[in-house]
């Protein structure tokens, strides 16, 4: 087995980048390329590459130069709509890191790459200086998704008990000093 390496996305990943996400869209959340959520897919350079403050990691398999996981960070609350505005107010852009885009292929899973992925994000959300908090939304539909982020943070908001259950989304706060 080979070690698997995490850094910096780069342009010659991008490639690999939209397919992880991609194939977790369709294969994991159902719901395949919506634009409205997943415009960022489409052009991951000036999402998380290009601007100051956010951060787009890749874990790469050595044995075949695959990207086999994603993650990415960004400067941008949660909006409202479609999050609840409670949320928004306490979670402004500018002051929140988000933690987006946290995608294992299948076949890679269960190795400690999300977790070792999601470090190096709260590494450079903390030497930012910037940031107050580290926020994430996940679809708890997703098997295994709602048990991690519960490992690493603290559920903020969880829709499910909202009346009408709103999106279904279990939102969370993650320790910046983890």
């Amino acid at each position: 087995m080979h070690e698997i390496s995490i850094r910096s996305a780069g342009p010659e990943d991008i490639g690999g980048v939209r397919g992880v996400m991609l194939d977790t869209v369709y294969r994991d959340f159902g719901t395949g390329y919506v634009p409205r959520w997943h415009e960022d897919i489409v052009d991951p350079l000036s999402a998380y590459v290009r601007p100051e403050r956010h951060a787009l990691l890749v874990a790469v398999d050595p044995a075949g130069g695959e990207v086999v996981a994603t993650a990415a960070l960004d400067s941008r609350g949660p909006a409202h709509p479609p999050n609840p505005p409670r949320l928004a107010r306490c979670y402004p852009s500018g002051q929140t890191a988000q933690l987006r885009r946290v995608y294992v292929r299948p076949e890679y899973r269960r190795r400690g790459l999300a977790r070792r992925l999601v470090a190096e994000l709260l590494a450079f959300a903390a030497a930012d200086g910037g940031y107050r908090s580290v926020y994430l939304h996940t679809d708890p539909a997703v098997p295994g998704a709602e048990a991690f982020w519960r490992s690493l943070g603290k559920v903020v908001h969880d829709e499910r008990a909202d009346p009408g259950a709103g999106q279904g989304i279990v939102h969370f706060e993650i320790p910046m000093g983890r």
